[in-house]
């Protein structure tokens, strides 16, 4: 063993490499803290009605108008490792929930603001994470409390009165989703079809059975639905005109196989002696696509479509015998009509079965939308579905409507898998805020302020909606605090934008799903003290070689390396 004098100086041991960069310390939290403000200061102008729109233009020069979070977080390519998991709990209530994206990041963002003064005098990041998931659960409960179920909505006794009171409910929801975004004007065109898309599909909602189709050109109210699997034709070959163009009842064949003759790769050599021998190379390729051809036509099959190409030979081959024909169909469009028609899709010819291969609907059309081609198959017995075709003026439009229109099947679909509503407009925020804040007041010592804190900063959604139309945001939130607190009766008081003032949001019809707020509510509780928790990032440099450097000493432009030996106070530095 050694021995160490008193007072003797004590040698730091490298223990990482010299270029490694350390920030650690509360220091580092609030530069993280700092990060993800700018992130939220990005976001926080597109909440609500009156929320504005960003225009991103990418790299390779493609331009984006979006008022959607995860969008736009997706194009800003952030790196900061701290700001991307708001990007990362974005993406994810968008997956899970469709909506509320914009509502998650700035909620992560304030609960974040708020710790940041208790950071600074000296509070331990635990000590804010575990009062804020003691909120968060708090706020969860309440919302289980409040929340209304839609089955309470209904008309007893009435069976068609039921239905249509069911119906307006999801195009209320529907139409929630959709105030926020570049089509709210004709929200109650979208909110219908939205709703009447989801119904139409079978008892497991899938939404990839719902198809979104964009054709330029025309007004965006001449967007319809098709109950049915719609999709663009693709490119024919001369003879395609002569093809039928609407079959009642017609049998369907689904192929991954090509149809045309193909010419020979590079370089390839066939030696012949005679002229009959070039006969015979010739006939066989001429043999081998026409035996393809004889057994689709001996099936019965009327419409062939295949995801491969289909040459001008088969085109008129078919055209001949009344068979309609499409090749290059998209996978997704492939697999949604294999699924509503009942058609298993074949790789080969041989020993083809017809009664397992065909599949059948009840009407097969081709139709013109605007300068485009529609292929529509109606009336599928197998899997119910829904195409919706989107109109508009510029490729930037339909993109933003396409999206809205997503947000809007998620919210629908999300309201009948979980029947329980919640009025918007910052009311449900209000009167969380409130029960907090009470909460709170039994509380001792510092996690009574900090649980303060969480219901100050549910108040951030009610003041963005505020400050993005326009009004004196102080002053509609002191009457929103006020009605809260003294009137049982103002549980869904909300900010109503069209007077600016404070209204009842359920009587408006601002309706949300719970669920929506509560994974919200969650995700960025989560998000906020997952970052709270991180108190140093070490960033370590690599060579070409992939190696580290070798080599010690104390300094390196990198930064200081990691010693072992006398510890050093905590401190951040970026």
């Amino acid at each position: 063993m050694a021995s160490h004098r008193p007072g003797a100086m004590q040698v730091p041991v490298i223990i990482l490499k010299e270029g490694t960069e350390d920030s650690q310390g509360a220091g580092q939290i609030i530069s993280n803290i700092n990060a993800c403000e700018v992130v939220v200061d990005v976001l926080r102008t597109t909440l609500g009605p009156r929320g504005m729109d960003k225009l991103i233009r990418g790299s390779d020069g493609r331009v984006t108008i979006s008022n959607d979070g995860a969008t736009i977080l997706r194009l800003l390519n952030v790196v900061h490792p701290a700001a991307k998991l708001l990007v990362e709990v974005a993406r994810s209530q968008d997956e899970e929930v469709g909506d509320g994206t914009t509502t998650v990041v700035l909620l992560a963002g304030e609960l974040l603001r708020q710790a940041k003064a208790f950071i600074e005098d000296g509070v331990h990041p635990h000590t804010l994470i575990r009062t804020y998931r003691a909120a968060g659960r708090l706020a969860a409960q309440r919302i289980q409390q409040v929340q209304v179920d839609v089955a309470a909505l209904r008309t007893v006794g009435d069976t068609e009165a039921t239905a249509a009171e069911y119906q307006r409910t999801l195009e209320r929801c529907a139409s929630t989703a959709l105030n926020s975004k570049l089509i709210a004007r004709h929200k109650h065109l979208f909110a219908g079809m939205a709703v009447e898309a989801v119904r139409t599909l079978d008892a497991e909602l899938d939404l990839s059975m719902v198809g979104i189709k964009k054709v330029g050109g025309g007004s965006i109210t001449d967007s319809f639905l098709v109950p049915g699997v719609g999709f663009k034709k693709t490119f024919s070959y001369a003879g395609f005109e002569q093809q039928p163009k609407k079959i009642l009842d017609p049998k369907v064949m689904l192929l991954n196989i090509e149809l045309e003759l193909k010419s020979e790769k590079e370089n390839a050599e066939v030696r012949i002696a005679s002229t009959d021998e070039y006969q015979r190379v010739v006939d066989a390729e001429w043999n081998i696509i026409y035996e393809k051809l004889d057994a689709i036509a001996a099936s019965g099959a009327q419409v062939v479509l295949s995801r491969l190409a289909i040459g001008d030979l088969a085109t008129q081959y078919f055209a001949d015998r009344h068979i309609f024909c499409a090749g290059r169909v998209p996978d997704a469009d492939m697999q949604r009509v294999a699924k509503a028609v009942g058609a298993a899709v074949q790789t080969t010819l041989t020993q083809l079965q017809a009664d397992k291969a065909l599949g059948t609907c009840a009407c097969f059309e081709e139709r013109q939308v605007g300068a485009e081609r529609f292929n529509f198959f109606t009336g599928c017995p197998h899997a119910r579905s829904a195409t919706v075709v989107l109109r508009g003026g510029s490729e930037q439009f339909l993109e933003e409507a396409e999206r809205s229109l997503h947000d809007a099947l998620m919210i629908v679909r999300r309201t009948i898998k979980f029947p329980a509503l919640v009025a918007g407009g910052g009311a449900i925020e209000m009167e969380l805020s409130r029960y907090l804040r009470e909460h709170s007041r039994r509380l001792q010592g510092a996690g009574q302020l900090i649980m303060a804190a969480y219901a100050r900063a549910l108040e951030t959604i009610p003041r963005a909606l505020c400050e993005n139309a326009g009004l004196d945001a102080t002053d509609v939130l002191n009457r929103l605090r006020a009605q809260h607190a003294t009137d049982e009766r103002a549980l869904w008081c909300g900010v109503d934008l069209e007077t600016g003032d404070t209204g009842d949001c359920w009587a408006a019809h601002v309706w949300e799903p719970a669920l929506v707020r509560r994974n919200a509510l969650a995700a960025a509780t989560e998000a906020a003290c997952v970052i709270l928790s991180v108190d140093e990032t070490l960033k370590a440099e690599t060579n070409e070689n992939g190696g580290g450097g070798g080599g010690g000493g104390m300094a390196g432009a990198g930064g200081m390396p990691r010693t072992a030996g006398r510890r050093r106070p905590g401190r951040g530095r970026m």
